[in-house]
């Protein structure tokens, strides 16, 4: 039997199941369904599907607006400003392969890196009964 936790929705509490927040973002990151873990929630690159197609669930009203972006950049920076120091104390590289190389490094991790963390960001949501999965609308 899953566990209930209560939830404040403007002034009534209504009772939702507690979803477990980690496997749900997995599950988002892999670009699988954050409830059945099966059905897809991508179309296409970054274009969320409305509803799972195995269980159904209602995706369309996720948000996860721009939190993957700033979670990419601040990944993203961290990464190619390591590895571009590590480059800077192996060797002397001329300055514009340098710029050409972490800028291709910087571009290519960043588009890697995007949909798993949008897709755990839906997952967080999804867990979380934020926007709209939980049963009530924000």
């Amino acid at each position: 039997m899953s566990e209930l936790t209560k939830v404040r929705q403007w002034g009534s509490e209504a009772e939702t199941p507690k979803r477990a927040v980690l496997p749900a973002m997995l599950n988002g990151a892999l670009g699988k369904c954050p409830h059945c873990g099966k059905g897809h929630i991508f179309q296409g690159y970054l274009g969320t599907r409305p509803a799972c197609e195995e269980c159904g669930e209602e995706l369309y009203h996720h948000r996860a607006d721009d939190l993957p972006a700033y979670l990419n950049i601040f990944i993203t920076g961290h990464v190619v400003v390591g590895l571009m120091l590590m480059i800077m104390t192996m060797g002397d590289l001329p300055m514009w392969p340098m710029t050409f190389a972490t800028a291709f490094v910087a571009l290519a991790f960043a588009g890697l890196v995007m949909r798993p963390l949008k897709g755990a960001t839906i997952g967080a949501q999804w867990a979380l009964a934020m926007h709209g999965f939980g049963g009530h609308d924000d």
